[in-house]
């Protein structure tokens, strides 16, 4: 398995938008340069088509999803979707994940590592949220694949990542796989400046990303490169205490990951906010009993 050493050689500094790695990679593997060259094609008319990022890339996972759902989310195989979902389910579960938690897992898919924290969660203790009705119809389908039914999973679309809809300090684990490695950094400083709101006291935020040493960059405007400091001082800004996760290093991805949680002081600052809250409601008249026939 890749450790944390192989992971800082040579592919952390690759620019892998510069035009001699496009031409080094076709020589090395010809046989991926006419998918490429249609990738590419296809993903310029829909930027034409779709001018912000959320309902570009929604279109990309449209067109992604009627071909198959599971290469959609990443996955090459039934095997590899299996695989790839039962290792973060087992991460998160090795760092204390546990069925009264409640989740919020953003950018869901068609619940590759879902289905898993769906059966293991409580009832109802499971969201799912994504940018793609595509992608969420096939979740559906997941759900009753595997017989997840009275689980009441929550799955719900939504065009950006504010989580205006969601309660206050209701959420012990966030969970983004492989999202914010398609995302620019405005979106990611989006989720990060409200996060911290739908954190329950002592919860977190995990998240994936690209990692490069080098440059940041990105390819066609669907795979994004970041610097760990970069994502460290986003989530700083917004109040937010950001680790880099070394034990995910040894696991057999090639994203990295880092764990986001609300700083000293937050907890109690939300605390007394929701105690000023209660007070306020309690002292309102009470509603009228509605009437019963």
């Amino acid at each position: 398995m890749p450790s944390q050493k192989v992971r800082t050689g040579r592919r952390l500094s690759v620019n892998r938008s510069r035009l001699v790695h496009k031409i080094g990679y076709a020589l090395r593997h010809p046989g991926r340069v006419a998918p490429h060259l249609r990738r590419s094609g296809r993903d310029a008319w829909l930027r034409l088509r779709h001018r912000d990022h959320v309902a570009y890339y929604r279109a990309v996972m449209a067109s992604d999803a009627a071909r198959n759902p599971q290469a959609a989310v990443g996955s090459r195989s039934q095997e590899r979707w299996l695989a790839l979902g039962r290792m973060q389910f087992d991460y998160l579960k090795s760092h204390g994940l546990r069925p009264e938690h409640r989740m919020l897992d953003i950018g869901c898919g068609n619940l590759r590592a879902g289905w898993r924290f769906i059966d293991y969660l409580d009832p109802g203790h499971y969201y799912g949220i994504d940018i793609s009705p595509d992608i969420l119809i096939s979740a559906k389908q997941t759900v009753v694949t595997y017989g997840l039914q009275d689980k009441l999973p929550h799955l719900t679309i939504t065009k950006d990542l504010t989580l205006d809809f969601l309660p206050s300090g209701h959420f012990d684990v966030v969970h983004a796989h492989s999202v914010f490695s398609h995302s620019p950094v405005e979106i990611i400083d989006e989720c990060l400046a409200h996060v911290g709101r739908i954190l329950a006291p002592g919860g977190h935020f995990d998240f994936t990303f690209d990692r490069t040493e080098g440059a940041e960059h990105h390819v066609l405007k669907e795979d994004f490169y970041y610097r760990t400091e970069t994502l460290v001082a986003l989530a700083e800004r917004h109040g937010l205490r950001a680790r880099f996760m070394e034990d995910w290093e040894s696991l057999p991805h090639g994203q990295s990951k880092i764990r986001v949680s609300r700083a000293e002081g937050r907890d109690e600052q939300v605390a007394d906010a929701d105690a000023a809250e209660g007070d306020a409601g309690s002292e309102a008249p009470a509603a009228e009993e509605r009437p019963t026939s």
